[in-house]
Formats: C-alpha cells, sequence, structure tokens
C-alpha cells in the first residue's frame, strides 16, 4: 500500500515538472519567436508582392507573376525616377545565337525551369520565387537573409594562407586580372553536387569584380547553385548576386533586395533549372553572359541564347560604374569543417579534373567583353585554389571548346582530411 502511495506521488511530481518545464518553453518561445515572427512578416509582405498570376511548381516552389513596374528593385528610393530598359541598346560583338555542342556529344534539349510545366507568366510581368515564412526562418538573422558572408570572395592574387581560409569558403577557379573589362561569359556544366549540411553551399558562377579586396570590393555573379539554406531542398538552381561593398550591406541573391532589374517573363531567379549531368551519362550545360551596355553603361544579364533576363543599374556600383578589373570563373564551396574534419561538400560533379568529359564538371568557351564591346578569348589566363587535394581546376585551350578548365572535387578524402 505505502509503495502504491509513493508511487503516485513520484508520477505526480513527474507530470507536474513536466508541465512546468513545457510552460517555462512556452514562455521563452512566446517572447524571443514574437518578435522574429513579426519581423518575418514584415519582411515577407516587402518581398512577396502582389501577383498577378501564382503557378505551383512541381517542386514545391510557388512562382507569382509580378507586374514588372512593382518587383522589388523599385522599394528603393535611388530607382523612384528610374524607367525601365527593356532592352540593351547593344549586345557584345561576335555573340553567336547558335553556340554549338562538341561534336561527339549528341544534342540535348535547352534546360528548363520545372513551373514552366504548369503554366507561363503574362506580358508585362516578372516571375519571382514566392519567399515563404521558412525561408526567413532559416537564416541566421532577418537582416542576413539572402545574403553572402563577408570575405567570401576568392582571391587568387594573396598569398597569406591565413587570410585564404579565414571565411571557410573554398574556390577553384580560372581568372584574368591586369586590363579592363566589359563583361564575360561562358557555357558551364550543370550537376546536382553533394551537400553535407545545411549550412554550406556548392556553386559554379562567373564573377565581375571591381576595385580592391577589401571593404569597396564590387561584384556581379551569375551561375547555378545548390543552397539548402537558402532554398530548403538541395536542386541546382540558376542563381544571381551583386555587392558594391564587399557583401558588407549592399546587395543580395536574386530579387531578394533592390538592385537586379528583371524584364524578362520566361526565367524566374533562384528556381530550379534541369535536367542536370549525370556521372558517365549525358552532360548539361548552360551559357551565362553579362556585359556593360556601351550606351546606357548598365550590367546586363543573358541566359542562353534566347534570354535577356534583365540588368545592374550602373548607379548601384563604384568601381563597375566604369569596368571591371577582374574576372573570375569556377567553383566555391563552404567548408565549415564539421567535427573538425574538412566537409564532404563536393564542387562540380563531385570528381577532380582529371576524370575528363562525363566525369568531372567543366567550364567552356570562357570569353570576356573587351573595350571595343566585342567577345574575345581571354590571354594570360591564371587558375586558383586553396587546396587542391580538395578541389582542383586544370585549363585547355582548343577545338569547338575554345579556352575551357575541368575544376571541382569531393571535399574530405584521404588527402583532404
Amino acid at each position: 500500500m505505502a509503495a502504491d502511495v509513493s508511487s503516485r506521488r513520484w508520477v505526480v511530481w513527474l507530470l507536474l515538472t513536466m508541465a512546468i518545464c513545457l510552460s517555462c518553453a512556452e514562455a521563452g518561445r512566446g517572447q524571443v519567436p514574437a518578435k522574429r515572427r513579426l519581423e518575418v512578416q514584415r519582411q515577407l509582405r516587402r518581398l512577396n508582392k502582389r501577383a498577378v498570376r501564382s503557378i505551383k511548381s512541381p517542386d514545391g516552389d510557388i512562382i507569382d507573376c509580378v507586374h514588372i513596374s512593382h518587383q522589388p528593385a523599385f522599394d528603393h528610393p535611388s530607382f523612384k525616377n528610374h524607367t525601365i530598359q527593356m532592352r540593351p541598346a547593344f549586345h557584345p560583338e561576335g555573340l553567336q545565337f547558335g553556340d554549338s555542342k562538341v561534336a561527339s556529344q549528341k544534342r540535348t534539349p535547352p534546360l528548363s525551369q520545372p513551373w514552366h510545366q504548369h503554366g507561363r507568366c503574362p506580358k508585362n510581368t516578372i516571375p519571382i520565387r514566392r519567399t515563404r515564412r521558412k525561408d526567413a526562418l532559416r537564416a541566421s538573422s532577418i537582416s542576413k537573409y539572402g545574403r553572402k558572408k563577408h570575405k567570401s570572395i576568392p582571391n587568387p592574387l594573396s598569398v597569406d594562407p591565413d587570410l585564404l581560409n579565414e571565411s571557410g569558403h573554398q574556390h577553384a577557379i580560372s581568372y584574368v586580372d591586369g586590363d579592363t573589362y566589359y563583361g564575360a561569359k561562358a557555357t558551364i556544366n550543370v550537376w546536382e553536387p553533394k551537400i553535407q549540411q545545411a549550412n554550406e553551399f556548392s556553386l559554379s558562377q562567373l564573377w565581375i569584380l571591381g576595385g580592391s579586396f577589401g571593404e569597396d570590393l564590387n561584384s556581379i555573379e551569375a551561375g547555378w547553385q545548390v543552397s539548402p539554406d537558402l532554398y530548403g531542398d538541395n536542386n541546382t538552381r540558376l542563381f544571381t548576386y551583386w555587392t558594391s561593398d564587399s557583401y558588407q550591406a549592399t546587395g543580395c541573391y536574386n530579387l531578394l533586395c533592390s538592385g537586379f532589374i528583371q524584364i524578362s517573363s520566361e526565367i524566374a531567379m533562384g528556381a530550379t533549372i534541369y535536367p542536370i549531368s549525370r556521372y558517365g551519362g549525358s552532360q548539361y550545360d548552360i551559357s551565362i553572359l553579362v556585359w556593360k551596355d556601351p550606351r546606357e553603361g548598365h550590367w546586363w544579364m543573358q541566359f542562353g541564347n534566347d534570354y535577356v533576363l534583365g540588368y545592374w543599374p550602373s548607379f548601384l556600383f563604384s568601381y563597375l560604374a566604369d569596368s571591371a578589373s577582374m574576372i573570375e570563373w569556377g567553383g566555391e564551396v563552404v567548408n565549415s569543417e564539421p567535427d573538425g574534419e574538412h566537409t564532404s561538400t563536393a564542387m562540380g560533379s563531385g570528381h577532380f579534373p582529371g576524370e575528363g568529359f562525363g566525369k568531372a564538371s567543366y567550364f567552356r568557351n570562357i570569353q570576356i567583353v573587351d573595350d571595343s564591346n566585342k567577345l574575345r578569348t581571354p590571354t594570360g589566363v591564371g587558375t586558383f585554389t586553396e587546396r587542391s587535394s580538395c578541389y582542383d581546376v586544370r585549363i585547355g585551350d582548343g577545338g569547338q571548346w575554345g579556352h575551357y578548365f575541368y575544376y571541382g572535387g569531393p571535399g574530405r578524402n584521404s588527402n583532404c582530411p
């Protein structure tokens, strides 16, 4: 009998303790998260503009068709009196609209976006990937949502290993510097690299750079990326980025802040692209061109042979208001060193350049735009990687691929502990 009473008392005590703990937890959630939830709601109202039409994509995204004059760029006071330029005054000379595949490669369908299966955006609207509450909540803070970390830019001119590794970002790139550049182009092999942790990413892109690698660096970036933290999945997505102060207070991915002005109703920034390349199988690539319109001075972006997506107004920048001083092409990953070891997040295909076509990832037909607005093959191309045993790069030249390179790697391996 005494044992039963003691047992009941113990159960009552346990239940009371659990109730108190739950009550405390709820109180905690009701204070700090309440403020955060309010911040998120404000952010979502700012980013998600009223849609003319909304399209549910098979991959789970919602694409909102927003009137072109209501896009996020026009939230900024500097854009108040800006007149949208609906087409560039000039394309670079030498741009071939029939960019051919290698002779040995079977022709494949052009890359597309899944949301196209369920509809298209009407004329005078642009497609914007809807930002959801869970997207914003994944960020470490609302102010950092949609932004890269400071000092994530690859600096091939630095010789200090401590500076190279302080940001946790690692690269395998080709680059040119020492001249004035007015754009760059590349055809980029598309993969879906494995990401070890949600706070890491893997991307392949081109960089248009102006200024020094200090606090005032200007950068325009475009390519594809896999970023669970930003998008909530492991899909390969088209992206852009810009900054005018080395990622400190300006710039963002895609249309997540004022900056890039989109004119295309066909392609959504931050949306999934498909199909992707398979190891030992079919290979797919995308063509990206960024160039400075010599008449208006804006930096334009073209995706593939058919889609002029939009532009970054020249007044966003200091150095790039005139020209670029360096161009980079290649891959980047975040190495967060989980468990004190190098990440196993892959770059490119996740295989080293020596494996070649169909296995290693590539950039082909890399070009720059010179001061005569002409596309040409770059000279004096250098390569750079922090640790070639983790991710590497090898350049080549000739044939239909022009100037090209293979790059990437698996990250952690026996030579990259």
